[in-house]
């Protein structure tokens, strides 16, 4: 692909060029992101009776997923802790293949969402299929894009299993995930507000139409901040902003085929020993929030790292971005909406502003979004490895 195409000239490709620049997919995925988060709303509110069945009385709920499916999770777990008034916790499916139901939350009947892109990798059913057996007072709701998945087609038909298929087009076929994280994210979302559809749906079409307002005016300001050479990445969030913060330094890690070392911390944490990551060739992406408590602590955080001249620039996501918090050369990526939308609901966004930086980053090293890895040694989809049973896994 010419790198000296502009953004405009980029999207202006054909398909067939884009497939030959070995972004075509990346590109598609990404721009969907607002109408797929429509289906997907109109698809969870279909199955919004047999979600409340499942969720009805539950004392826990436990959101599994593996890499980017598990930081799904981790966007919505703060907002679902708060609207289902139980415990929620956020796993990784292997640490349910390593520790058993002894990792589940305390609390029964409880209820766990396993999320899966694919459905095909080693953990997606395992872990299912290892809770149904040793936890039967755990319910269980499966969100997955693929029809053709092993998640899909194990459980479609089983009563213990309630599964919800997402829109084929989600099911990104490129390397790294993005519309199927965020689609997945939003429909795990509809658990905290299943009693109040009509909030869900409002919900929905204000991700959609911020999404829209993103891409329709920060592709050029991000793509600008891809091509400044910059030599590593932190991110930084706090809440359920900490999982976008997550996945984004996942996204541009991927992307660059690490080329790019990357961090995710929160803002008060980052004091704690991670600033030494912080050189004068680190880019610091922050997702700012729009409570004035956080924005107090997180504005001090800025200034310190201004004061002492950390870090090559600095891209801060937001609304009403203060220019006392830009020194020169800093981007703002101003997202109107965003206060309205409010923190628990602002990772979906903050992982989109992640995906277009790393995707710009990515042909910026001459790389292919679609497959950016030359290795060879991450593939779509996680190669098999053997699964090993192990007693005293039981009771948490």
């Amino acid at each position: 692909m010419n790198p000296n195409l502009t953004v405009s000239e980029l999207l202006a490709q054909p398909e067939d060029r884009q497939s030959s620049g070995g972004y075509v997919h990346t590109l598609r995925e990404i721009l969907q992101q607002p109408s797929t988060w429509l289906d997907t709303c109109n698809r969870v509110l279909a199955s919004a009776p047999a979600i409340e069945r499942l969720a009805d009385g539950i004392a826990c709920l436990a959101l599994t997923g593996s890499g980017s499916s598990l930081y799904a999770g981790e966007c919505v777990q703060l907002a679902l802790q708060k609207e289902c008034g139980v415990t929620v916790e956020a796993i990784g499916a292997g640490t349910l293949l390593t520790h058993g139901v002894a990792a589940l939350p305390f609390g029964r009947p409880g209820l766990l969402i396993s999320m899966a892109r694919s459905g095909d990798s080693p953990e997606s059913v395992a872990a299912v299929s290892l809770v149904i057996d040793a936890e039967p007072r755990m319910r269980h709701l499966a969100i997955t894009c693929n029809q053709a998945g092993r998640l899909y087609t194990t459980y479609r038909d089983d009563p213990r299993v309630q599964v919800i298929l997402l829109d084929d087009r989600t099911n990104d076929r490129s390397l790294a995930m993005t519309s199927s994280l965020t689609n997945m994210s939003l429909a795990a979302r509809f658990l905290g507000l299943r009693r109040a559809p009509d909030r869900y749906r409002l919900l929905c079409e204000r991700l959609s139409d911020a999404c829209g307002g993103l891409l329709a005016g920060g592709l050029d300001p991000l793509a600008r901040v891809a091509a400044t050479g910059f030599g590593r990445a932190v991110f930084l969030g706090s809440g359920s902003r900490l999982g976008a913060a997550r996945e984004a330094a996942l996204k541009m890690l991927e992307m660059t085929d690490g080329r790019v070392p990357t961090l995710s911390e929160t803002y008060l944490g980052v004091r704690h020993g991670p600033m030494s990551f912080i050189h004068g060739d680190t880019l610091v992406v922050c997702f700012l929030s729009s409570d004035p408590l956080l924005r107090a602590y997180e504005s001090d955080l800025l200034r310190e790292l201004d004061r002492k001249r950390l870090g090559l620039m600095k891209v801060v996501v937001g609304e009403h971005v203060p220019a006392a918090l830009l020194r020169a050369g800093d981007t703002a990526i101003e997202c109107p909406g965003l206060e309205e939308i409010g923190d628990r609901n602002a990772p979906l966004i903050d992982v989109v502003v992640g995906q277009l930086l790393a995707f710009f980053r990515c042909l910026a090293e001459g790389l292919r979004p679609d497959s950016p890895c030359e290795s060879g040694n991450i593939n779509r989809v996680v190669e098999r490895f053997p699964l090993h049973e192990a007693a005293g896994r039981g009771q948490p």
